[in-house]
């Protein structure tokens, strides 16, 4: 073990003591009980829709307690980072609410009182702690190459035994001191270990806010807490790994709680290690089952590779309302939250105890009925704000139209919506609304100018083509709806189309078709579609001269 002076020589001679990183992160002011609880996202990849699931676990446990709920930027892994994952960050929880109090993306950014946020910047912290520990005999320099560690794999591996870095096959644990500081007199580089008390087989249990008592294989190995020094700066400021950097931070950030998904459980044992020996209180963990797919018959977890609603990217590019999301989100969360009105569920606290011990499917059919039935609350101004918003990003076109005919929008959301029991629900993303509501601007919609044309199902062109001529020359657009639809009866009787399916059954041959294919002529004409909202709504928003114009585009 390497006495005081040399453990202390490998470090700037001005570091803090640990002391006074504890006076500068005092224990936060908080009611007894309330979560303190953070997501760490690394700028490694973009944030998928799990992150976004764990960040609004995080943020409500916290808020519901009156806690604080905080961002820290987890990038000690700089050379696997991404260009442009922060601002995805920013993008997904400006998107979805998630703005925590603390941290980046939060009113008071990286100057909150727990500052800074990101771990590259809390490199001196590491470096106290560290430091203790190795004046402690509890962590030590390890010079061991990758072909030294290949080997030692290698040999386990052949006598069938667990791999790591640990006991007899850890030469650097107990190595000679001289040796040690010749090897660091010569400037060789070398990583730090966690010296863990930790043995083969030996079995460790803690407990799991969602899963209750959990009993695992303890931490054997001496894991790497400071990375290599082959590439120190000449200010001396080495990053820490993952491991060690979440122990120091989750204490001197004072989080209470630690939400994360369930591929950390194995890592509890050695965060346990770590705690006990900085000598910090435990944080509680709560982990959550992972989101899974439906595939076939069998269930899987849902992949970043795979799958493309596992991006955050694809519900915001789709334009699914934010607050649906969340909501059925919180419903995968506690099932009983999955019936409720969106307003209701995303009031409604979530509770630990309800959370479902298996991985909820996601289940983007389910999450577009809910989506719909949303919609179909809002106001229509408030559905126009929503589209224009989304458009302004991903259609700009649709803005200009939108801009230049905002009372035909308005007018056009609010067909079949108001004063009816079951509104229109055809709009559950706001990429939909071209789809949906697009025939009702001339900029957006395309004439229908060929009477052969199959969506008017094999009727004879020049019967569709009478059928728009007779109806432009004498159309009559005042009147209530039974008025107004019986000039498309008049014209399908002239034309010796039958009344009813019952009469045209009995003698096809003597009829073109039946009243609902000649209503269908003058529909797609109409709106391009052959399912579309009442078409007498649709001609009060179109207006009687933009319906002759339609009906004879035929002629042009």
């Amino acid at each position: 073990m390497l006495d005081r002076a040399a453990v202390d020589s490998l470090f700037p001679p001005d570091l803090p003591e640990t002391a006074e990183w504890e006076q500068r992160y005092p224990a936060r002011d908080v009611p007894s009980g309330a979560f303190v609880t953070r997501f760490g996202p690394s700028p490694t990849g973009f944030v998928h829709i799990g992150g976004i699931y764990t960040a609004m676990v995080s943020r409500d446990l916290a808020h519901a307690s009156d806690g604080v709920y905080f961002l820290r930027i987890e990038d000690t892994d700089q050379a696997r980072e991404v260009a442009g994952a922060d601002a995805q960050f920013a993008r997904a929880f400006d998107a979805f609410d998630l703005r925590p109090d603390e941290g980046p993306t939060s009113r008071t950014g990286d100057d909150g009182p727990y500052a800074p946020y990101r771990q590259s910047e809390r490199s001196a912290i590491y470096l106290s702690f560290v430091r203790e520990l190795m004046r402690q005999g509890r962590a030590y320099p390890d010079f061991a190459t990758k072909d030294e560690l290949a080997e030692i794999s290698e040999r386990q591996r052949t006598l069938k035994l667990p791999t790591g870095y640990y006991g007899r096959w850890a030469p650097w644990r107990d190595a000679d001191d001289d040796e040690v500081r010749r090897r660091l007199e010569a400037g060789d580089p070398y990583v730090v270990r966690f010296r863990s008390e930790g043995r083969v087989g030996e079995r460790v249990a803690f407990t799991d806010r969602l899963r209750g008592r959990v009993e695992a294989e303890d931490n054997h190995n001496d894991v790497v807490i400071l990375k290599t020094s082959a590439t120190l700066d000449t200010g001396g400021l080495r990053l820490p790994t993952y491991h060690f950097a979440h122990a120091v931070d989750d204490h001197l950030m004072r989080t209470s709680l630690v939400v994360r998904g369930d591929e950390w459980l194995s890592s509890v044992p050695t965060h346990l290690q770590l705690f006990a020996a900085l000598g910090f209180p435990q944080v509680e963990y709560a982990h959550l089952a992972p989101l899974m797919k439906q595939e076939g018959s069998s269930r899987r977890k849902l992949s970043k590779r795979k799958d493309a609603e596992a991006s955050v990217d694809f519900y915001l590019e789709a334009g699914y309302p934010a607050e649906a999301v969340l909501a059925y989100l919180r419903g995968l969360a506690n099932a009983r939250l999955a019936e409720l009105p969106v307003p209701e569920a995303l009031a409604t606290p979530l509770r630990l105890d309800d959370f479902q011990a298996a991985g909820p499917l996601v289940d983007t059919v389910k999450l577009a009925d809910i989506c719909a039935d949303f919609v179909a609350t809002l106001p229509a101004p408030e559905v126009l704000a929503a589209v224009r918003g989304w458009a302004a990003t991903y259609d700009p076109e649709l803005v200009e139209v939108l801009d230049e005919h905002e009372a035909l929008a308005l007018a056009a959301i609010d067909v079949e919506r108001i004063g009816v029991e079951n509104p229109r629900k055809d709009l559950a993303r706001w990429s939909d609304f071209r789809s949906a509501y697009g025939f009702f601007f001339p900029a957006l919609f395309t004439d229908v100018t060929d009477p052969a044309d199959e969506r008017f199902n094999g009727l004879a062109p020049e019967i569709v083509h009478a059928l728009a001529a007779d109806l432009a020359a004498g159309y009559t657009h005042e009147g209530d709806q039974p008025t107004w639809f019986q000039q498309i009866r008049d014209l399908a009787e002239s034309h010796g189309f039958a009344p009813n399916p019952k009469t045209y059954k009995k003698d096809p041959d003597a009829f073109p078709g039946m009243l609902r294919d000649a209503a269908n002529v003058i529909r797609v004409l109409l709106t391009g579609a052959q399912r579309s909202p009442d078409l007498y709504e649709v001609t009060r928003v179109l207006g009687a001269d933009e319906v002759v114009r339609r009906l004879g585009a035929l002629g042009r």
